[in-house]
């Protein structure tokens, strides 16, 4: 979530504390997309850990 967008949600009612749960939801789901994709430094691929495949 971008800055304005935080500001835009915050003047439309959300209260700090609703705001910082939707934040740290969308935080976590960027976190498990990162780490579902594992990199392998010597050989330049990548690979998922949730199908197992290259």
């Amino acid at each position: 979530m971008q800055e304005k967008e935080i500001i835009q949600k915050w003047l439309s009612g959300f209260s700090k504390e609703q705001l910082a749960k939707i934040y740290k939801r969308q935080y976590n789901q960027e976190i498990k997309i990162i780490r579902s994709s594992v990199r392998n430094r010597h050989s330049r691929k990548t690979y998922n850990k949730q199908r197992g495949s290259k």
